[in-house]
């Protein structure tokens, strides 16, 4: 039997790891469940509920990079960056919903990855904002935020490194674009059917009193 000193310092170094591993893990999902729950909060405009589980996730967040930060490691492993992509995610749909400046990768104190799939996933909140100001009439504030869906893909687009990098973030765009363009489908038709009742609005008013002069069209016409 040959003699492995070392052997001790592997199994203690390990063990180190994963009592690191299993914290991230346990406090990376109260991470993703807080983050979750601001954004429910940001779609039924509880503005202090949702600053309040942001709160919450960031102080989670410090937590388990504590843990982790002699495990260098740990930092790129799926269960970690999966949690901060949530992260991400919820502090600029936050930002997006208020028309404010969007918080970076700096800022969040995140790698610049699940940053970018945090942005290219947070267009799938802004679609679901976007359809319900159009079921409201607010055609003007749903028309910015298509604005910002657009520039979001066009930006994400520009992001032309190996998936292997980017941890598949061409899929991330792909699936973005996707939803901006069936946003700006359903904006299309909200607008053009909304010109269209204006139109016929106005011609009945003007049929209420009396027929128009010959010549004048209808509501079909033009």
């Amino acid at each position: 039997m040959p003699d492995l000193p070392f052997i001790g310092d592997i199994r203690a170094e390990l063990d180190d790891r994963f009592r690191a591993r299993e914290v991230a893990v346990t406090r990376g999902r109260d991470l993703i469940r807080a983050a979750a729950n601001a954004i429910r909060a940001l779609h039924r405009g509880e503005w202090d509920v949702a600053d309040d589980k942001l709160a919450e996730a960031d102080s989670i967040h410090r937590e388990i990079v504590g843990h982790i930060s002699t495990q260098p490691a740990m930092f790129d492993a799926g269960f970690f960056t999966d949690a901060v992509k949530e992260l991400a995610e919820a502090h600029l749909t936050r930002a997006l919903f208020r028309g404010d400046p969007l918080p970076g990768p700096a800022d969040l104190s995140i790698d610049p990855i699940p940053w970018l799939h945090g942005l290219g996933e947070s267009v799938g909140e802004l679609r679901r904002r976007l359809l319900d100001l159009l079921r409201d009439g607010e055609v003007e504030e749903a028309e910015r935020l298509l604005e910002a869906m657009d520039d979001i893909v066009d930006q994400l687009a520009e992001i032309d490194y190996p998936d292997g990098m980017t941890h598949g973030l061409r899929r991330t765009t792909d699936v973005a674009r996707s939803l901006t363009e069936r946003s700006r489908a359903d904006l299309t038709t909200t607008v053009v059917q909304e010109r269209l009742s204006r139109r016929l609005d106005a011609w009945n008013e003007r049929a209420a009193d009396g027929p128009p002069p010959v010549g004048e069209p209808g509501p079909a016409s033009g």
